[in-house]
């Protein structure tokens, strides 16, 4: 198996094919890109109220409100409004942020930054972990090493991420006194207050991808340990150790690398809600703030981030299973 990959990636066509996947991708995520910004605008505008009246407030005159409705543009028909945000992102602008009345894009570049830290983090954890938990499972399929990290996976599937910050902040900040409960991010704080700030978010985070990575690659895994080549190497005496280290593994980057993706995507639902809870200063809580005020650039803009990074993360996967694997090249 590891000779046929070799001759794979020798192969002339290799990066036609390729360029064409990543062609074909590209324009399926643009597509999918502005199939989703239509859905967010639509979903969004059904929502009860608007940007101009949750900045004036209950106690503001139906006069007052139509005002600033005007001031704001948000009594133009809603395809106008669509039309004149789609065409200033594909000039890279995304508007006016209608609450905070700044630039969108200085508001997304001051958070995107703290949200890349934390899944930095998370991803540097969760990774090696899972993937040493995973192989380790499957290696001792059946055995006591496997159950008990199977019966401990499956525990943290089921816990969801609310309840693990919960019980951190209970432990750890309260109970401990050790981390702080509210994850405060400034320019001005050292390196050892960044990592105490984000420990709590990053530890809720890596509880629950751990869990999920870790049991899809168990299974990656143990679909190549149930492959007749390896059976047709222990016939031939090649210590398991090997078969694991020299066919097995190359042959499951690509199920494992696709298995990484998935988790990681979940960052982005999962930073919402421990974003949230932590008050921490990212992109995720700055969505649920824009949906909280109905400013709609700013909400669509963070949901195209979000859908360009799943997207950009299963790209990046198909194409390590691709360069694996040379059988999925056809």
């Amino acid at each position: 198996m590891t000779a046929q990959s070799a001759s794979g990636f020798a192969t002339a066509d290799a990066p036609s094919i390729l360029l064409r996947l990543v062609a074909r991708r590209t324009a399926s995520a643009l597509l999918t890109l502005l199939l989703v910004s239509i859905v967010v605008f639509t979903i969004s505008g059904l929502l009860p109220g608007d940007a101009a009246q949750e900045t004036l407030g209950q106690s503001a005159t139906p006069e007052q409100v139509a005002a600033l409705r005007h001031e704001m543009g948000l009594d133009r028909p809603a395809p106008t409004r669509y039309a004149e945000w789609l065409g200033g992102m594909l000039k890279a602008d995304p508007g006016q942020s209608l609450v905070a009345n700044m630039p969108v894009r200085d508001i997304i570049a001051e958070r995107l930054p703290n949200s890349l830290m934390l899944a930095g983090f998370t991803a540097i954890i969760a990774v090696p972990l899972a993937l040493a938990i995973g192989i380790a499972a499957a290696v001792d399929r059946g055995g006591r090493l496997d159950r008990a990290l199977s019966i401990a996976t499956l525990s943290m599937v089921a816990v969801p991420e609310f309840l693990v910050a919960t019980l951190g902040v209970l432990v750890f900040s309260v109970k401990l006194l050790w981390l702080p409960s509210i994850a405060l991010v400034s320019d001005d704080a050292d390196t050892m207050d960044t990592i105490r700030s984000c420990a709590l978010p990053v530890m809720t985070l890596t509880f629950v991808v751990v869990a999920q990575m870790a049991r899809m690659t168990r299974a990656a895994m143990i679909d190549q340990l149930d492959a007749g080549y390896v059976e047709m190497a222990q016939l031939k005496g090649v210590p398991f150790r090997r078969i694991v280290l020299w066919h097995v593994m190359p042959n499951a980057i690509g199920p494992i690398a696709n298995a990484a993706a998935l988790s990681l995507s979940y960052l982005l639902g999962g930073a919402i809600i421990v974003e949230t809870i932590f008050n921490f200063p990212g992109l995720a809580s700055l969505m649920v703030n824009a949906v909280t005020s109905r400013d709609m650039p700013l909400l669509q803009s963070c949901a195209m981030i979000f859908c360009g990074a799943y997207l950009l993360l299963v790209l990046v996967a198909d194409l390590v299973a691709i360069l694996s694997n040379p059988r999925q090249r056809a």
